[in-house]
């Protein structure tokens, strides 16, 4: 006849862990459980793995123990019963609807069938009528962490057994706690092992390398994107000190020396950044942190390096640019103190002093506002003849749009000022109908000399052209950015229907 241990040797059943669900509220509460206890069981990735030892020597002692021919651990799926170790059985699995262990999952408690042959749940089983002839059985839960009952540790004879006592029965359940200790125990190193994989692929994404370095054994070892970061061959050639100093830059290995030796020295955090020779890469520049592991041992040093080589170069050209702005603040200061002075010789008074320093002024201020919208080495021609067309409304413009280094455009932004200043006042843009067309253009390439050749044409103006009668400061500022500034020549034409002015300048610039 089958029983409960509690009734053939007066014992209770085991009770579940605290972390156990609870699932007697129904069937739906039975089929939560289920799923969790399947997914537990997932987990510990022991289904359909190969025979190991720390099992197979439990089921031998077992068996030896017990005295039977049988001793089994059981994992049990959805839909089967698969033997982990199968002491004196050679089959691998059965299907769970005609196992005996999934009664010890339901019930969640351990099963004693001491005669199948009187049990009506058995008598007709494939497992008692043929092979392998099950006549006793008892099996104990293997209960996981959280209190799932994963599957059993049973022992199994072909002759029926009279009782199977509460000593007996707790000796089992020991070896299934013994079972189960060693499952967590590679479960555990499972996940240990995920988590660093998980980890070392991060550091591989994220560009970061970490080194552990023992001063004691002047050993280094690495993890992440060391090939990224150091080299293809860091296994081999950073394995020391003596190494991985090799491959720092030698204008840089003083300095990391020093640092390297009063962190070990003084046990403080090491905190370094210094160029490397990649072999792959070339020169590249580094981020190194590290501390001291007080956990392991204060010899190890341990820490992380990351490429700064863009943040660098960033700041060198940050550093440029600050240069680069700084030289420019001085020559436009010495522009600005220039037109102040010579202004203040050609002014008829103070109004007209005070006119044309705000003109000249506003000059300047559109190529500032031409190279802030670039990036400050270069102006767009477009842009600039935009500026001037936003105060000269009746300027119309056309050819290529060249890139003009800032010299050229503060020279080209002072002609056009003065220019389109005498158009109002003596030319065609005294009249409601006057207008000015600038057109300029570039000799093909391979022309010897190639030219870059700019027309002011004057037209409609109110007023008769005539050529003036003496040199003004506007006409020497003109000839001064063409000639001076630019290396070109300036010729004026005043014709009858407007002034006409022709530039010719060496063809240096490139088209945007």
């Amino acid at each position: 006849m089958a029983e409960r241990p509690g009734a053939n040797v007066g014992a209770m059943a085991p009770q579940a862990t605290e972390g156990q669900i609870l699932a007697d509220g129904g069937e739906g509460d039975a089929v939560t459980r289920e799923a969790w206890r399947l997914q537990t069981l997932r987990e510990y990735r022991l289904m359909d793995t190969a025979p190991e030892a720390a099992f197979d020597r439990v089921t031998k002692l077992v068996a030896d123990l017990f005295d039977a021919p049988i001793a089994l651990v059981t994992l049990v799926d959805d839909c089967r019963q698969w033997f982990k170790s199968a002491h004196g059985l050679t089959i691998s699995e059965t299907p769970r609807e005609i196992s005996f262990c999934q009664y010890v999952i339901t019930d969640d408690a351990p099963l004693v069938v001491t005669d199948t042959a009187a049990d009506p749940r058995f008598v007709d089983n494939p497992l008692v009528t043929g092979e392998p002839y099950i006549r006793f059985y008892a099996g104990v839960p293997l209960r996981a962490y959280n209190g799932m009952v994963l599957g059993t540790l049973c022992v199994i004879d072909r002759k029926m057994r009279g009782t199977f006592d509460r000593r007996e029965l707790e000796r089992l359940e020991d070896f299934a706690a013994i079972i189960m200790a060693e499952a967590d125990l590679r479960r555990i190193v499972v996940e240990r092992d995920d988590a660093r994989r998980t980890l070392e692929r991060a550091l591989d994404f994220s560009g970061i390398a970490s080194w552990r370095y023992d001063a004691r054994i002047d050993a280094v070892t690495w993890r992440g994107a060391v090939a990224e970061l150091w080299g293809a061959d860091y296994a081999s050639a950073l394995t020391n000190r003596e190494g991985v100093f090799a491959r720092i830059h030698p204008e840089d290995r003083a300095r990391v020396e020093v640092a390297i030796n009063e962190a070990v020295a003084s046990g403080t955090p090491y905190a370094v950044e210094h160029r490397i020779d990649h072999p792959e890469r070339g020169v590249r520049w580094l981020g190194i942190r590290g501390d001291w592991d007080v956990r392991d041992d204060d010899a190890i040093l341990t820490g992380v390096c990351i490429d700064i080589t863009e943040q660098k170069s960033r700041q060198e050209n940050a550093t440029l640019l600050m240069r680069e702005l700084h030289h420019r603040m001085r020559n436009l200061f010495a522009t600005v103190g220039a037109i102040i002075s010579l202004t203040r010789h050609a002014a008829r008074d103070v109004d007209d002093y005070v006119e044309r320093i705000s003109s000249r002024l506003d000059a300047l201020n559109r190529a500032q506002n031409v190279l802030l919208g670039a990036n400050f080495m270069t102006g767009s021609m477009h842009a600039l003849l935009r500026e001037v067309e936003a105060s000269f409304p009746r300027i119309r413009w056309s050819g290529p749009d060249l890139l003009l280094p800032e010299n050229a455009l503060v020279a080209m932004a002072l002609l056009f000022n003065e220019l389109a200043t005498n158009a109002v006042k003596h030319g065609a843009l005294t009249g409601a109908d006057g207008q000015v067309d600038v057109n300029w253009s570039q000799d093909p390439e391979g022309s010897d000399p190639r030219l870059f050749h700019l027309t002011w044409a004057e037209s409609g103006g109110a007023l008769t052209v005539a050529e003036p009668e003496r040199t003004s400061f506007g006409t020497l500022l003109m000839e001064r950015s063409v000639k001076n500034n630019l290396g070109g020549t300036i010729a004026r034409d005043w014709k009858p229907d407007g002034l006409v002015v022709d530039i010719t300048l060496p063809a240096r610039w490139r088209e945007a």
